[in-house]
């Protein structure tokens, strides 16, 4: 648990931010509340220190994170703030996670920052999230003793997905990034391509009690950044439930609406993670409810365990590789259901 430990979180009062503030007091912490809002800030302040702050303003990051330990960034589009907020880290020499899906803001991250941090001795783990961070755990526990595969495949099945204002956001300056191509990672790379038909449709199938589900192919989500940055795989892929993918794009997208007193809604999911290494396949499927609601215990056990110093390397870094990935997902038990790796020789599940 914390020791009374000051972790400031950016955008805290943004819909995954309340998440992690709680999360931080659950564990110990006292979390500090950063935001360009003052009034946005007061309002869910509930008796913790504020401070008013801009990525547009260096020297007011400088004063709000003077004492923490720790900074959360939680507010997107993380191409605006990813930046910003880890320039104010490295000053201010304490560790920096964010849960940033954007593969664009990610892999800035990874080329702008990786040998200052590393200098620094300084923490930046991007996509410490449901996207990005979880995969990269799973993958990296399903490759086991493997130092290389073939390829990797990452299937999340969502029973709906019901879109944040930040994910929206988010999702829309990608788009612009993009200007109208797609992204894969494939030959060892991230590639950027005309689409000429829509993503294929296929069919994967999960553990029971989801089973067979129709899913988008190259669904391409921040794992596709955070695997390969440590692990020896020339393919990998993601794929998304094609009801989820709808209500992601639908028009009138609504936003998350809390079912239970932790505030989480009632959407659940399945990420269903495959490495192939020749004909050998390894298997290893995590279960839970609300995709940004996992994402604070994701953040905050990395700030825990980043503070305690139960760190591999030290730099810019993914999850999978800063961590001992099983530990890791142990640690979350009460939030996450993990199944343990299955090897076998059977067919690729798509």
């Amino acid at each position: 648990m914390g020791t009374g430990q000051t972790v400031a979180v950016f955008g805290a009062y943004g819909h995954t931010g309340r998440f992690v503030v709680s999360e931080l007091r659950d564990r110990g912490f006292v979390p500090l509340l950063l935001g360009r809002d003052a009034d946005k800030l007061q309002a869910v302040a509930s008796g913790l220190e504020y401070r008013v702050a801009s990525v547009d303003d260096p020297a007011s990051l400088d004063r709000a994170l003077t004492g923490a330990a720790a900074v959360v960034n939680c507010a997107g589009p993380f191409a605006s703030t990813a930046g910003p907020v880890i320039e104010a880290a490295l000053r201010a020499r304490i560790p920096y996670v964010d849960v940033a899906a954007e593969i664009e803001a990610n892999v800035d991250t990874f080329t702008h920052f990786a040998d200052r941090a590393r200098a620094a001795g300084v923490a930046v783990i991007p996509a410490m999230a449901f996207y990005g961070g979880l995969g990269d755990l799973l993958v990296t526990t399903a490759m086991g003793d493997w130092t290389a595969a073939d390829e990797a495949h990452v299937a999340y099945g969502l029973s709906s997905w019901h879109p944040t204002a930040g994910t929206v956001a988010s999702g829309t300056v990608s788009r612009d990034r993009r200007d109208g191509r797609r992204v894969r990672y494939t030959g060892g790379r991230l590639e950027y391509y005309v689409a000429e038909s829509d993503l294929p449709t296929l069919e994967w199938e999960f553990p029971a009690p989801l089973g067979r589900r129709s899913v988008l192919g190259e669904f391409t989500m921040a794992d596709v950044v955070t695997v390969p940055s440590h692990l020896a795989i020339p393919e990998v892929t993601t794929y998304m439930t094609t009801g989820a993918a709808a209500d992601l794009a639908a028009p009138d997208a609504s936003a998350p609406t809390a079912v239970d007193d932790l505030g989480r809604s009632a959407q659940t999911f399945t990420v269903d993670v495959v490495v192939r290494s020749g004909d050998t396949r390894r298997r290893v499927v995590a279960s839970g409810q609300d995709i940004y609601a996992i994402s604070a215990p994701l953040a905050v056990e990395a700030v825990q365990r980043i503070l305690d110093g139960r760190t591999r390397t030290s730099g810019v870094a993914s999850a999978g590789e800063i961590f001992d990935a099983p530990d890791f997902l142990r640690a979350l038990s009460a939030h996450i259901s993990v199944e343990q790796v299955q090897e076998s020789r059977a067919p690729q599940p798509v």
